[in-house]
Order: structure tokens, then sequence, then C-alpha cells
């Protein structure tokens, strides 16, 4: 099991500790998303004219945004998939039972081809007793 780790991190120009199982990068790379989605509500005049508890209230939203866009994203990419899978279980489905027609198709020649060599030997046996019969 992964162990624990602790990391100093800056968000917003202040110190914090973030703790997790994932990863020293995994954690920076959250830090990071935080200050850049804080960057982006700083753009807006109407966000820094907000006392902090609007400000905090922006930024889970604008979070919790990218998280269901990412979130039907992700859905729709899994249900493609499923789509995907089902396709390519039809198609070999299909291939085998082709590959199944095609078999009994070459025994059908296999057997044809015998029976026409039988026939010409028949007809070979005829038509010598033929004209044996003539003579």
């Amino acid at each position: 099991m992964a162990k624990k780790i602790d990391i100093p991190v800056v968000i917003n120009s202040k110190v914090y500790t973030l703790s997790g199982y994932e990863g020293e990068d995994y954690l920076q790379n959250i830090a990071t998303y935080i200050n850049n989605k804080i960057s982006e509500c700083k753009a807006s005049d109407q966000y820094r004219r907000m006392n902090a508890e609007y400000q905090g209230i922006l930024l889970a939203l604008n979070i919790a945004d990218d998280y269901f866009k990412a979130k039907t994203k992700a859905d729709s990419m899994v249900s493609e998939d499923s789509n995907k899978e089902q396709q390519l279980y039809d198609l070999r489905h299909e291939v085998i039972e082709a590959q199944i027609k095609h078999e009994s198709a070459l025994r059908m020649i296999d057997e044809y081809k015998e029976q026409i060599n039988a026939l010409q030997r028949k007809i070979i046996q005829l038509e010598a007793e033929k004209g044996r019969n003539d003579d």
C-alpha cells in the first residue's frame, strides 16, 4: 500500500500542507489547478468586488462546473466505449458466422467435386459399355 505523504504547496500566495496517498506530483497538480481557477476568477472585476465568502462560493461553483463537465465527458466516453465494445462483439460474431458458412461451403464444394468425379467415372463406364455393345 502506498505511503501517505505531506507536501507544502502555495495556494493563493499562502502555504498549505496537502496530504495524500497519490504522490507528490499529483498533489502539486491539484494546487496548480486551484491556483489557476483562483487566477481565472480574479480576472473578473465582479469577483474582486465580492466579499471572501462569495469569492469562495464562486470559486467552488467554477470548480464544480469543471468537475461536472469532465464527468459528463468521461461518462460519454465510457458509453461510447461500451457501444464500440458491443459493435466489436457483433462484428466478431459476424466473422465467426461467415467463417462457419465459408467452411460449410468448402465442404459442399468438396462433396460436389466428389459427386462430379463419380458421375464422370460413371459416364466413362457407360460409354465403355455402350462401345462394347455396339461391337
